[in-house]
């Protein structure tokens, strides 16, 4: 199934999606209809993830049993979770790393007085270079749950920031909350699968990356973690790490990738964050950026009024727009 948070009065609505016919289904109004009760399931999307199978397969019901649908069109698509309880975004490709730290330095130094011995600096320190941890587990970082936005929402460029730019990612949502998982246990953890665009006020983060503890600034100005534009459960993804992905902006292809490249896989990822502490159903993992699927790869930055749009084989396309706030008016 593919499963959409919809914008609605008095709350948002939990929908199945059915792109083939531009349709979608209001879960709750169809088990109003069919039992005449509201259903805790359909709540919210965070509702229907902890709801487990019993859950998904009331969903399906409700879904074969074909009530009225409304026009895809006609609606706006939130977030799929518009507020997760947690999200984490890992660095699980290679490429991208190996790539952007080698532009991240050169954006830092050219932004010295002398770019040459900036570059010696940071090459003597070791500073944006691929750490050497990334080979021996899966690396990543907590995010700000509280600034997502969703598809076709306008992105906000943080007045502090010059240099924006996009990270073409795959994510994931937990369905069964676990503790000490085994990476063969792994995938049956995951409830669905979903597109993540990781924007980034570049210059912040370098500034910031000397500091070492992470991105701060950079990541999570509001808006920054744009998700959807639905959940495709896991069972109609088939293999996940099979797909191919695309960044295109303003309809010019920017880069593409493939799931297959990963050199940490999402079962790594889980065992690795449930390692001696409790991943609950809900909570939203990052793939971390494809090769090939930033601007700072390429050294070609996002401007006011950019359209971006990220898509992946089975799930969709998610598009934003970004903005900056001086040039608004």
């Amino acid at each position: 199934m593919k499963l959409a948070t919809v914008a609605g009065h008095p709350a948002p609505r939990v929908c199945a999606v059915f792109p083939e016919t531009g349709e979608i289904l209001d879960l709750q109004a169809a088990h109003r209809a069919a039992t005449g009760e509201a259903a805790p399931a359909f709540a919210s999307m965070q509702d229907l993830i902890a709801a487990g199978a019993p859950g998904l397969n009331l969903a399906r019901e409700m879904a074969e049993r074909g009530a009225a649908r409304e026009a895809l069109a006609s609606v706006r698509l939130l977030a799929p979770v518009p507020e997760p309880i947690q999200m984490r975004d890992g660095l699980l490709f290679e490429k991208h790393c190996l790539q952007a730290f080698a532009k991240a330095r050169e954006l830092r130094a050219s932004r010295a007085a002398d770019p040459a011995a900036e570059m010696a600096d940071m090459e003597a320190r070791g500073i944006l270079r691929v750490p050497d941890e990334f080979y021996s587990f899966p690396l990543y970082y907590k995010q700000n749950r509280f600034s997502v936005s969703g598809p076709e929402e306008d992105v906000i460029w943080p007045a502090y920031s010059q240099v924006m730019d996009y990270e073409l990612e795959f994510a994931v949502f937990i369905g069964t909350t676990g503790i000490d998982i085994p990476r063969e246990a792994a995938r049956s953890h995951i409830f669905g699968y979903t597109i993540f665009n990781d924007f980034s006020a570049r210059d912040a983060q370098v500034a910031e990356a000397g500091g070492g503890l992470g991105p701060a600034k950079g990541k999570d100005f509001k808006g920054a973690n744009a998700i959807g534009p639905w959940i495709v459960t896991a069972d109609e993804i088939g293999d996940p790490y099979d797909l191919n992905m695309v960044v295109r902006v303003n309809g010019e292809e920017r880069g593409r990738g493939h799931t297959g490249a990963m050199h940490w896989r999402f079962e790594d990822l889980i065992a690795w964050v449930s390692d001696g502490e409790e991943l609950r159903a809900g909570e939203f993992l990052g793939s971390g950026t494809v090769g090939n699927g930033c601007g700072l790869e390429f050294l070609r930055f996002l401007e006011h009024g950019d359209v971006v749009e990220l898509e992946v084989e089975k799930i969709g396309v998610l598009r934003n727009r970004v903005l900056r706030p001086e040039r608004m008016a």
